[in-house]
């Protein structure tokens, strides 16, 4: 009887100890997809098209950075991109409360900078960035390891379509 309550109890120990385990992995995984900046972290890079305001289109070819804090809540971004002949760097840190998002950017080789606000989750990111004398609107697509950057204004840059994948 002794050995009979002694393998229940070591049975029950080992089964309690996997529902822990599988309740703690099905906790990270939510809160991990539940952050709004989920599958954005990590090291991109591609290529797309970049149209001036003198109506030319140019190939370009980018490197983005992102860096997802801790707490899922926060992303820093870094954006580089290069033609034949134009570049931009672009640097973002953004928070979120739910899924609205704000923060503030910059352009280094134009020495500009301002606000963005919009929305983030499900592998999106929709922001309306401004500055002095500059607007424009901003979306990131991420699904798996695949990227899709569009930018559009009335500025110097027209339009920007890129596709990156995760290195």
């Amino acid at each position: 009887m002794k050995l009979l309550v002694s393998s229940l109890f070591g049975q029950a120990i080992k089964a309690a100890t996997v529902g822990a385990a599988l309740m703690l992995s099905i906790s990270a995984g939510h809160a991990q997809s539940s952050s709004p900046f989920a599958g954005f972290d990590g090291a991109w890079s591609g290529n797309g098209t970049v149209a001036l305001s003198d109506g030319t289109t140019e190939r370009i070819r980018c490197k983005a950075d992102y860096k997802v804090n801790g707490s899922g809540l926060g992303l820093k971004q870094s954006l580089h991109c290069a033609s034949d002949s134009y570049k931009f760097d672009l640097s973002s840190d953004v928070t979120s409360q739910g899924d609205r998002i704000s923060g503030n950017w910059s352009e280094a080789s134009r020495n500009i900078f301002g606000n963005l606000q919009g929305t983030a989750g499900g592998g999106q990111i929709e922001v309306f960035v401004e500055a002095n004398g500059f607007a424009a609107n901003l979306t990131l697509r991420t699904s798996g390891n695949r990227q899709t950057v569009q930018i559009s204004s009335k500025g110097e840059i027209r339009g920007v379509n890129i596709t990156m994948v995760k290195s």
